[in-house]
C-alpha cells in the first residue's frame, strides 16, 4: 500500500470547536458522515440525527474512529412528529447549539404522501430543515449558532439534461403557499421539479429566517455543495444516461469534497456573521427571482411555522 493511500486526509475544519455542540441531519449518508467526523475532529460534540439509529451509530464509530465525540438521535424527519421529537431530544440535553447542518435530503421517483398528508419532497427536503431550525431557535440563539441548509442548484435549473437551451428555474405558486398539502400537487407532477421546488422552499424561507435571527447573532445560509457522488444523485440521473452512470460518477465530487462547502460556512472564522446568502460551493450565487420576493418569503415561513406551532 502506498504512502499516499495511508496518509490521513487534511482536516476540513480550520477552527477550534472545543466545547461546542453541532447538530447534523442525514448523518449516515456519504456527506453526512464526513461532516460529523470533521466537526468531531475539530472538537465539537456532534449530535447526529438519523432514521436508523443503530446503523448510524455503527457507521459513525468507524468514521469518527475515536477522534471526537458524538451521540445519535433517532428520528424519522419525513414526519412532523419525528422533527418535533428530534428537536425536543436535542433541546433537553443541550442548552446551546453552535452549529446546525441540515444535510438530510431525498429524491423520490414518483409522487407519494407522508402519513401527515404532505408530499414527500416537501416533507424531507424542506420541512425537516425548517422545523429543526425553528424548534431549536432558543438553543441556537443561546449558542449564537450557525445554520447551514444543504440544498441544490436545481433551484436554478430543473432540467435533467442541460447541454443546450435556457435554464428552467424551479417555481413557487403563491396560491399554493396557504396550505402545505397544496404543494407539489398530483396535477402535472414531475419528480425532479418537485425535488427542486422543495429545496427552493428552504432557500426562500431561509432568507426570511436569516433576517429574523441576525439581531440574535445567529446566521443562516444555504449551500449547493456541487454534484456529489452519493446515492441521492444516482437517483437523479436520467434513464438515458444510466448505462454510463459509472463514468458520470467519476466526474462528480467525492462526498468529502462536497462536505467542504457546508463545513466552511458552518465553521470558518472568516465567515462569522455572514448570513442570508445562497452559496454555490465556495461562491455567493443567486436563486430564482421569486425567492427574493419578501411577501413570498413570509408566506413560506408562515405556512411552515404553523405546521410546527399547532
Amino acid at each position: 500500500m502506498s504512502a499516499r493511500s495511508t496518509r490521513p486526509a487534511d482536516p476540513l475544519v480550520d477552527a477550534d470547536l472545543a466545547g461546542q455542540v453541532a447538530v447534523v441531519t442525514g448523518a449516515s449518508g456519504g456527506m453526512g458522515r464526513v461532516i460529523v467526523a470533521e466537526l468531531a475532529r475539530a472538537g465539537a460534540h456532534v449530535v447526529a440525527v438519523a432514521r436508523d439509529g443503530a446503523r448510524t451509530e455503527r457507521t459513525l464509530r468507524e468514521t469518527v474512529d475515536g477522534h471526537g465525540t458524538f451521540d445519535v438521535v433517532m428520528a424519522d424527519l419525513s414526519l412532523r412528529r419525528g422533527v418535533v421529537d428530534a428537536a425536543a431530544a436535542v433541546g433537553r440535553q443541550y442548552a446551546q447549539v453552535h452549529v446546525l447542518v441540515n444535510n438530510a435530503g431525498a429524491h423520490f421517483p414518483d409522487r407519494g404522501l407522508t402519513a401527515d398528508g404532505v408530499e414527500r419532497h416537501v416533507a424531507v427536503d424542506h420541512l425537516a430543515a425548517f422545523g429543526l431550525t425553528h424548534l431549536l431557535r432558543a438553543n441556537l440563539v443561546a449558542g449564537r449558532g450557525r445554520v447551514v441548509h444543504v440544498v441544490s442548484d436545481t433551484v436554478n435549473d430543473t432540467r435533467k439534461v442541460t447541454l443546450a437551451g435556457r435554464p428552467r428555474p424551479a417555481t413557487l405558486d403563491p396560491a399554493q403557499l396557504t396550505d402545505l398539502a397544496l404543494l407539489n400537487p398530483a396535477d402535472g407532477f414531475v419528480a425532479f421539479e418537485a425535488y427542486a421546488r422543495a429545496k427552493l422552499l428552504t432557500v426562500t424561507s431561509g432568507y426570511h429566517v436569516a433576517r429574523l435571527l441576525r439581531p440574535h447573532g445567529v446566521t443562516v445560509s444555504s449551500v449547493h455543495p456541487g454534484i456529489v457522488a452519493t446515492g441521492l444523485v444516482d437517483g437523479l440521473v436520467p434513464a438515458v444516461l444510466r448505462p454510463v452512470g459509472g463514468l458520470l460518477r467519476r466526474t462528480m465530487l467525492t462526498p468529502r469534497e462536497g462536505a467542504a462547502a457546508a463545513l466552511r460556512l458552518a465553521t470558518d472564522p472568516a465567515l462569522a456573521g455572514v448570513t442570508g446568502g445562497y452559496h454555490r460551493r465556495g461562491s455567493v450565487a443567486t436563486t430564482p427571482a421569486v425567492s427574493y420576493d419578501t411577501a413570498v418569503q413570509r408566506q413560506v415561513y408562515d405556512v411552515s411555522r404553523r405546521w410546527f406551532d399547532r
